[in-house]
């Protein structure tokens, strides 16, 4: 026991408050060591972090769970092709293409591993290319929404 060596002439009284003021004070510098903000003022290169784009990143306390340990993007800030398909994706669709909305394997295992037909796929057109082009938004059952530009070698959970 930590008191082991405190006189014995102390109350038990005093002895455990002392204790339980020590807990206190150490689970509160613990857990103020855990949320500790970016000493650096928002905005600031130190603290923005960068997307890939050039954008910068939101501030990981505006991430929701999902999207933790995954580069963000919020919706606005998608290519304008990317933005119309998750319109498309919020209005069910048609899609243009039909491997549209099909399971995405997530093979790469860039993505949280989730059972199979967890995620699913949709197209994001890019201008001037002959096929479907690289790009894609894969959305999950809980509600997120990822965006990819290289073939599932990056993501960004996207933000809305």
């Amino acid at each position: 026991m930590i008191f082991r060596s405190v006189p014995r002439q102390l109350p038990r009284r005093l002895l455990r408050l002392l204790g339980a003021v020590f807990l206190c004070v150490a689970l509160v510098g613990a857990a103020g060591c855990a949320g500790k903000k970016d000493p650096a003022p928002p905005g600031s290169a130190a603290s923005s972090g960068s997307a890939a784009g050039g954008s910068p990143a939101p501030r990981s306390s505006a991430a929701p769970g999902w999207a933790k340990g995954v580069k963000t993007v919020r919706a606005a800030e998608l290519p304008e092709q990317a933005r119309d398909t998750l319109a498309l994706i919020d209005k069910g669709g048609p899609y243009p293409y039909r491997q549209d909305d099909t399971v995405f394997g997530n093979f790469e295992k860039v993505l949280p591993q989730q059972k199979r037909g967890y995620y699913h796929e949709f197209t994001v057109k890019t201008p001037g290319s002959r096929d479907r082009g690289a790009r894609r938004i894969i959305t999950g059952q809980g509600s997120e929404f990822f965006y990819t530009d290289d073939h599932y070698k990056t993501f960004k959970a996207v933000l809305r």
